[in-house]
């Protein structure tokens, strides 16, 4: 399968919506045939992986979450997360670019949808493939997105928002962004809305360099934002009802899927190492196949939990009004899961290392599995799990179980 970059002011793909099952083997084979032959190169270089992102354009994929009548292919959540985790097993920050925007395509649908503004930004969407970015840190607030210093401002021709964010993934390459802030000047720090920014009508100043040990491929440094639009570009919802109905439940359950992608990339190749020493000594089972089995069993685990969830998603989101979505109880299960999720992909992966011994720890190996090490720490590191853990103790102090 071979694809060239598509440049974004380039003519879009109008690629006709696929259904779901035709989506996910789409997304495989560019896994396959495009993010893994690359992967190596985007993390050595920290570069974005453009051809891979190229090649989903022309799959349709980045419409994934846009519902039918808006040109998409009306994904749920357990179909986008089989998506995150395909594509995260060639190329852990393809997955992780893909898995952010999914997030940000879901806010707008289930917040925003029913405005004409918004129905014909998901049109726009569909139709050119649009890759949507996150504008949620701020310098100054700790890391809790549910703060913000920054506000809408009001202009004489509309509104403008500058906001100084300590990281974007993929700021550069994005065609549009989803920017939190508080409503207006006067409004609380919690107070906060969600402004759609096409790249056109943005101004960004880079203020930091990203370098770091893992996830190199989502291009991640901090900016300056300035962004001058027009009301109607305000999701209609609070950022705290969204926050909470659909970007941290989302977050933790295609996040949870990314990682599984990338553990069970590891798991496969000490899979084909202890193939390959099997077929070294015909009649024997090598000794490190029982590690191997026992790994198995923990990816397994890390699936099904984050694929019960995402089902448990689609059903309740069918509820209207929040539903099951508002409760203690879904939230601790959203928790329970970033943490579980967060904790087991490198526990499997450093388990595969071990299986396949020196050549998983050499780069120049074909067992290796250094990169996906690195991928993996940053799990518990996107949205700290202490922090997490501290907002669990809380609410386990009100909770009763079911």
């Amino acid at each position: 399968m071979a694809h060239s970059p598509q440049r974004r002011n380039e003519a879009p793909v109008a690629a006709p919506a696929p259904d779901a099952e035709t989506l996910l083997a789409r997304i495989r084979a560019i896994a396959a045939e495009v993010a893994a032959p690359r992967a190596v190169d985007v993390d050595a270089r920290g570069r974005f992986p453009e051809e891979t992102f190229a090649a989903l354009r022309e799959a349709g994929a980045l419409s994934a979450a846009v519902p039918v009548e808006h040109g998409g292919a009306g994904c749920g959540m357990a179909a986008l997360a089989e998506q995150c985790a395909a594509l995260a097993q060639g190329c852990g920050a393809s997955g992780m670019v893909l898995a952010m925007h999914h997030i940000q395509v879901l806010c707008l649908v289930r917040h925003a949808g029913a405005s004409p503004y918004f129905a014909g930004v998901l049109r726009e969407l569909s139709e050119r493939q649009l890759l949507l970015a996150s504008v949620t840190s701020e310098v100054g607030v700790g890391g809790d997105t549910r703060t913000s210093r920054c506000a809408v401002v009001p202009t004489a021709d509309g509104i403008s928002i500058d906001k100084d964010a300590t990281t974007i993934s993929y700021a550069e390459h994005s065609d549009a962004m989803l920017i939190t802030a508080r409503r207006d000047v006067d409004a609380a720090s919690s107070d906060q809305v969600i402004v759609y920014a096409p790249r056109g009508a943005l101004r960004l100043e880079k203020t930091a360099n990203w370098d770091p040990m893992g996830m190199r491929g989502t291009c991640s440094p901090g900016f300056r934002v300035r962004f001058d639009g027009r009301p109607e570009q305000i999701v209609p919802v609070p950022y705290a009802d969204v926050s909470a109905l659909t970007m941290v439940p989302s977050s933790h359950i295609l996040w949870s899927g990314v990682w599984t992608g990338i553990s069970a990339d590891a798991v496969a190749r000490a899979s084909a190492f202890v193939r390959a020493e099997a077929r070294r000594t015909p009649g024997t089972v090598p000794p490190m196949a029982a590690r191997l089995a026992e790994v198995s069993v923990e990816l397994q685990t890390m699936r099904n939990h984050w694929q019960s969830l995402a089902r448990e998603f689609d059903r309740l989101a069918l509820q209207g009004d929040g539903g099951g979505l508002a409760t203690i109880g879904w939230a601790l299960k959203m928790n329970n899961l970033k943490i579980a999720s967060s904790e087991a992909a490198p526990r499997i992966v450093h388990r595969a290392l071990q299986v396949i011994g020196i050549q998983g720890y050499r780069n120049d190996s074909r067992y290796a599995v250094g990169r996906q090490y690195r991928d993996v720490l940053s799990a518990s590191l996107m949205v700290a799990n202490e922090r997490i853990a501290s907002k669990t103790a809380t609410m386990l102090l009100v909770h009763k179980d079911d």
